[in-house]
């Protein structure tokens, strides 16, 4: 089911379009008000912002820490080249697709020459900015817990990133610096909403790219023939919330892993593979096959890879959709680096 394109972030011009005036020519400018109440709504709704300016660095922070907006700005890219680099390192540091995102700026060239290098952002006139409150590509479908941390959630990464960098060890040995846990457990109606969302927004760790609205998801949670899991993670740097989803469908033949989705935020930490392997797991204990369901899309080959790794095999395809199976005879252990919290009990049918 083809939903509409919503924007996850907003990258914004400093000079005369979140402020009044040049900074380089007045240290006095000041921020336009409707400009940062609009900064504020947008943030409470989950849509993340940053910046893409032509500007002396710490200048233009020192001037958003004086308006206490700094915290706002993820990635801020502010330095004298072209904005279409700026946008185009913002996009590759969030880590989504550039049709979800849109870039505010007071002159046409800079929107046109963004335009040109970036066809798919959304660019957007700053006289034209206080219409994104109304607009729907703006107003997510639910505004759920996640949501409102997201921002937040996004600064944790970035502090995580920064940890990685400086470490001198091993990938696993970081991870375990972590102190990972990982609750997986049966979805709620008050985890739907945020599932919803999670099938709307993930695009590259989805294998499938099928989106659930609301109704959907809540008929196959009472349904005897289907199991919904839900991931959950938190680490030493706090919470990311619900960032990975499975939709188990029991059949005579085993278990049919119908969709599996992950955050790309917690692509770095192999959570997929551990969900994958915690699956197998569970399915060895009860003594049934596994297969798995996955389409190919523009964007999900590193899903298909993660299946490829823990052992599933082309059983039958029909154009670009695909039907893997498991042999059975392997299985990964779980790594020792996160802590499993298991909520499913023996993940079993309810026919049984």
């Amino acid at each position: 089911m083809e939903t509409e394109k919503k924007i996850k972030c907003i990258i914004w011009d400093l000079d005369n379009t979140l402020w009044n005036g040049t900074l380089i020519e007045d240290k006095t400018v000041q921020p336009f008000q409707h400009i940062v109440n609009c900064i504020r709504t947008l943030d409470e709704r989950g849509i993340l912002h940053s910046i893409a300016s032509r500007n002396n660095y710490d200048d233009a922070m020192e001037c958003l820490k004086r308006f206490n907006l700094d915290e706002y700005f993820l990635y801020p890219q502010i330095y004298w080249g072209d904005k279409s680099k700026a946008v185009g390192e913002i996009i590759k540091k969030i880590n989504i697709s550039a049709d979800t995102v849109a870039f505010v700026d007071d002159q046409p060239f800079e929107l046109d020459e963004v335009k040109m290098v970036h066809p798919e952002v959304l660019c957007i006139p700053a006289s034209d900015a206080l219409k994104m409150l109304e607009d729907n590509r703006f107003i997510p479908q639910y505004i759920t817990e996640d949501s409102k941390m997201r921002r937040h959630m996004y600064m944790a990464d970035i502090l995580r990133d920064e940890s990685a960098a400086q470490f001198m060890g091993t990938r696993e040995e970081f991870l375990c610096t972590l102190n990972m846990e990982i609750t997986i457990s049966f979805a709620q109606d008050n985890d739907l909403e945020r599932l919803v969302e999670l099938t709307e927004r993930t695009s590259q760790l989805n294998t499938t790219g099928y989106t659930y609205s609301y109704k959907q998801l809540s008929e196959l949670c009472s349904s005897l023939d289907y199991r919904l899991l839900v991931v959950e993670l938190r680490d030493k740097y706090g919470t990311s919330g619900k960032i990975g989803l499975a939709l188990i469908k029991f059949e005579p033949q085993g278990w049919i892993i119908e969709l599996l989705i992950m955050s790309c935020r917690v692509l770095s930490r192999g959570i997929g593979t551990i969900l994958i392997d915690f699956i197998l797991t569970k399915a060895r204990i009860k003594n049934v096959n596994v297969y798995a369901k996955f389409k190919r899309t523009p964007r999900n080959k590193m899903m298909y890879m993660s299946y490829a790794m823990a052992g599933f095999v082309l059983l039958e395809q029909n154009g670009d959709t695909m039907i893997l199976s498991h042999s059975m005879s392997k299985i990964r252990s779980l790594p020792s680096y996160v802590t499993v919290i298991d909520k499913t009990g023996a993940l079993i049918s309810r026919h049984e």
